[in-house]
């Protein structure tokens, strides 16, 4: 079968991403595996390829938002059937004995995996994974919509709850890339003000016509006091901009898995019980009330198809910013649509 392959992280002009023909996985006990239909390509991918994020193992097969279609059972799987569809996202598995898995937090758990960072991920033409973190896909969505609502949905979700917006409230969001868009919609649903800060012009109108009350720059300031915020650009700077645009007991939540650093800022920015918080991974149970409420509102994926092939392709228009939406891969042969 035909996969993408990170051997050894190196920056994406120079291609980290290495055609290969590997031998099709067989499911173990407890697992499934898939005929991959789409993976959507997320930022976390370019981080592992180019070494920002660290490898855990090498090489590795990229990708964490994956959808397909079961074409086999490992001993133990009776939740699956053959010709069942299934989504694989970033978490792959967790211990469950542990504190943080006994008490639902099992994003936290120490012996957590992950899809394309532990194991291999949906960069190919067929994989595995643990029956009991695949997903059940909504009906409503085809492969191609619902690859991307596989992580930045589901942790652009998981930050909303974590940045405690509630409905009808003052909400910042600082970026607006492939996962802002799907929070904003969830935020507007919920009825919240939403005020965007983005360096992107063509960001700026798409959020406005997505429900944005007011849209902005890095170097202006939402109109209002905000009750919560929550930042996607992987860049510390934006974290103390939002953490300046907050009301008094306001949080800012981090929507990154890498963070280049947080400057030096006021104490006063923090003072009136003002809160940064990390959001780490998300659990089953974000990406069951996730996929309901996204087939509810129901989300709008933007989505451009590319190749299997041109996976470095990807990852270099993702760095320069030239994406609308969501980069989808499709490998040979797959029907997504």
């Amino acid at each position: 079968m035909r996969a993408l392959v990170v051997e050894r992280p190196v920056p994406v002009a120079d291609h980290p991403l290495h055609l290969a023909d590997l031998a099709t996985p067989e499911p173990g006990p407890g697992e499934i595996r898939l005929r991959v239909t789409a993976c959507a390509v997320c930022r976390t991918d370019l981080q592992i390829a180019e070494g920002d994020v660290p490898a855990r193992r090498l090489p590795i097969v990229p990708g964490h938002q994956v959808t397909g279609v079961v074409e086999a059972l490992g001993e133990g799987v009776d939740a699956w059937r053959v010709g069942d569809r299934a989504g694989v996202a970033w978490l792959g598995g967790a211990c469950g004995h542990c504190e943080f898995c006994r008490t639902g937090r099992e994003n936290l758990c120490p012996d957590a995996m992950f899809t394309g960072w532990d194991r291999d991920g949906g960069y190919e033409q067929a994989m595995t994974a643990r029956a009991d973190f695949a997903l059940h896909l909504p009906e409503s969505f085809s492969d191609l919509e619902a690859a991307p609502l596989l992580c930045g949905g589901i942790i652009g979700y998981r930050s909303l709850r974590i940045s405690g917006i509630q409905p009808g409230g003052r909400l910042g969001l600082y970026g607006f890339g492939a996962s802002a868009s799907l929070a904003i919609q969830v935020a507007v649903h919920w009825g919240c003000e939403v005020y965007v800060v983005t360096r992107s012009e063509h960001e700026r109108r798409r959020a406005l016509e997505l429900g944005a009350v007011w849209a902005g720059g890095y170097d202006s300031a939402p109109p209002v006091p905000l009750q919560a915020a929550v930042t996607f650009a992987p860049a510390g700077d934006v974290v103390v901009a939002a953490l300046r645009a907050l009301d008094r007991g306001g949080t800012v939540a981090i929507n990154a898995i890498h963070l280049d650093r947080i400057p030096e800022f006021p104490y006063d920015l923090l003072w009136w019980e003002r809160s940064i918080r990390s959001v780490a991974n998300f659990t089953r149970q974000d990406a069951r009330e996730f996929l309901a409420l996204a087939a509810e509102i129901p989300i709008r994926t933007a989505v451009e198809p590319l190749s299997l092939e041109q996976g470095n392709t990807a990852l270099e228009r993702l760095q320069a910013g030239r994406v609308e939406g969501a980069f989808v891969l499709l490998p040979p042969g797959s029907a997504a649509g």
